[in-house]
């Protein structure tokens, strides 16, 4: 294949010299931003040190122990504060670099996801910022033994808030995680609000271990990382809902649900009727023993025989349609509990099934889901 061809496949090298691409944009995104916001580096960490600052004690003051701490110390924080900023260009690009390689259902899911996810790290930032710090300084300032002044150094301020921020960032991602966590088959939404106690008491103790030792600033981390997760698992049961109906408002029919446990859809018009064993009634699915599958193997193939001897060459058709057979190996897959393999095959007879078998993808989808 000629490299010019547009549906060849990129050598490995291309691939290096995208990504290498990509980076330099990144970098360069960063760096202008960086010195667009160095003039302002002292505003900038003004404001960051405002809550501490507004808990000191009267004429008290933050303190630089460093010689070179009253320069590097605000450029650090431009330099981090340009990454935040450049963060949806940053994820553009890294999207933009592995989109090529995915599906179509997978681009329409991981566009929102993305967004979603971009948003909610400014939000977790947002919340340690007006919620967290004010209790938090309060509290450490308020706990300073006698006879000690307290006198933070710039440097080792910066890097505590940081580290707040970032956390309170991760945290927020709850519910994309969950989400994910549902897509990909790991779990289902009824197993995660099964675990919901543990996850009451993991939150807190998260709470515990990112917060100061007072149940006021605990509880204000835990409370919206429960919250979230509980969205987490609303919104995983929708998408699944939609996902599940998705295809029938493409078509625009309301045909009859037709199982397909077994891994067959109805028969097409001019193709070999399915063996009677391959339907089955939604309510009665059972999974296929290891001798049933080989069975129904040998007899797909004995008809595909038959019908390669009762035609003319030139127009026997192919043994079984690699759709079909896409959904065979999804059951047998499921019947070995690799879920998430089974759901990878039955997405993409979503995308490249009739509708027949469509509706047999969504209903062992749903079978899974149950």
């Amino acid at each position: 294949m000629q490299p010019d061809d547009p549906g060849a496949e990129q050598p490995f090298i291309s691939h290096l010299v995208e990504l290498r691409d990509r980076l330099i944009r990144m970098l360069i995104a960063v760096g202008v931003i960086a010195l667009v916001l160095f003039p302002f580096a002292n505003s900038l960490y003004t404001y960051i040190a405002s809550p501490l600052l507004a808990q000191l004690p009267e004429g008290s003051t933050m303190i630089a122990t460093q010689v070179a701490s009253p320069f590097l110390t605000p450029f650090k924080l431009a330099l981090v504060a340009a990454i935040f900023i450049a963060m949806p260009y940053l994820l553009y690009q890294l999207w933009a670099f592995v989109a090529p390689g995915l599906y179509q259902h997978e681009k329409r899911l991981a566009v929102p996801l993305l967004a979603s996810s971009i948003l909610l790290f400014y939000l977790g930032m947002a919340f340690a910022y007006f919620v967290v710090f004010p209790l938090v300084f309060a509290f450490l300032t308020a706990t300073t033994p006698e006879g000690v002044e307290m006198m933070t150094d710039i440097a080792a301020y910066l890097d505590f808030v940081l580290t707040l921020f970032f956390a309170f960032g991760v945290a927020f991602q709850i519910p994309i995680a969950t989400i994910l966590l549902v897509l990909v088959g790991a779990t289902s939404p009824a197993a995660l609000a099964r675990k919901r106690p543990y996850v009451i008491v993991g939150v807190f103790v998260v709470g515990m271990f990112l917060t100061p030792p007072d149940v006021i600033s605990q509880t204000l981390l835990a409370l919206p990382m429960w919250m979230l997760f509980e969205v987490g698992i609303l919104l995983s049961k929708l998408l699944l809902r939609q996902r599940g109906s998705g295809a029938d408002v493409e078509t625009g029919a309301a045909a009859p649900a037709s199982a397909g446990g077994q891994g067959s859809a109805s028969p097409r018009a001019g193709s070999a009727p399915a063996p009677a064993s391959k339907v089955v009634a939604a309510d009665a699915w059972r999974p296929m023993t290891d001798e049933e599958m080989e069975a129904e193997l040998d007899l797909m193939d004995e008809e595909a025989s038959r019908e390669a001897r009762s035609v003319p060459p030139q127009e026997a058709v192919p043994a079984v349609d690699p759709v079909e057979d896409k959904i065979i190996r999804a059951n047998k897959l499921r019947d070995l509990d690799n879920d998430f393999a089974a759901r990878q095959l039955l997405y993409e007879v979503l995308e490249e099934g009739d509708a027949d078998q469509r509706r047999v993808a969504r209903n062992v989808l749903g079978q899974m889901d149950d």
